[in-house]
């Protein structure tokens, strides 16, 4: 465990954070940012500062952070058929305002409602037309839309669904395999 006392300066491991300790409560440490905010943390998450660019870190610490880094794993990387990369894709984006002219005075689930509507109309004038991929850009936000196009597209038994490519559309699309039936 890291000894850490008021005044301390300190960074985030895992991000781009500074501060100075201003609260100890067990295993929590409450910090007060360079921009003013207070923000707690655990002493895991946190380094001591030495000096304005070196930072202290011990071996037996180092390696905690990098044994805690190998268990969580590189992600899964989905092999793709030649079939599949070479399939025609249909892009719909679900982003408000391309499918309706002006959402002022529309709430949040108004605006759900429309987005929805046109993705499950695309979804199903796909699989009549056999088309095999469709990808729907949502976009990142908050992920409401995300997760209820998850649900929508759960009750279809022919489809499979995942994140798209995230070179091409970053975090925010999601892309639909349709499987057909001869």
């Amino acid at each position: 465990m890291r000894n850490f006392k008021e005044g301390d300066r300190v960074e985030v491991i895992d991000d781009n954070i500074t501060g100075i300790v201003i609260n100890i409560m067990d295993d929590f440490i409450t910090i007060r940012t360079e921009e003013g905010f207070d923000m707690d943390f655990t002493t895991s998450e946190l380094m001591h500062i030495v000096g304005m660019n070196s930072i202290k870190v011990s071996n037996l610490e180092a390696a905690q952070v990098k044994s805690v880094k190998e268990q969580t794993g590189k992600p899964k990387i989905r092999k793709v058929s030649s079939k599949e990369r070479s399939a025609p894709k249909m892009e719909v984006d679900l982003h408000i305002h391309q499918l309706i002219p002006s959402s002022k005075g529309m709430t949040n689930y108004d605006m759900l409602n429309i987005q929805l509507e046109t993705a499950k109309r695309q979804l199903e004038f796909a699989i009549r037309k056999r088309i095999q991929k469709v990808v729907f850009i949502h976009g990142v936000g908050a992920g409401v839309l995300k997760e209820e196009l998850n649900y929508l597209f759960k009750r279809y038994e022919n489809v499979k669904y995942y994140d798209a490519d995230y070179q091409k559309y970053g975090l925010g699309a999601t892309e639909v395999y349709i499987y057909q039936n001869s």
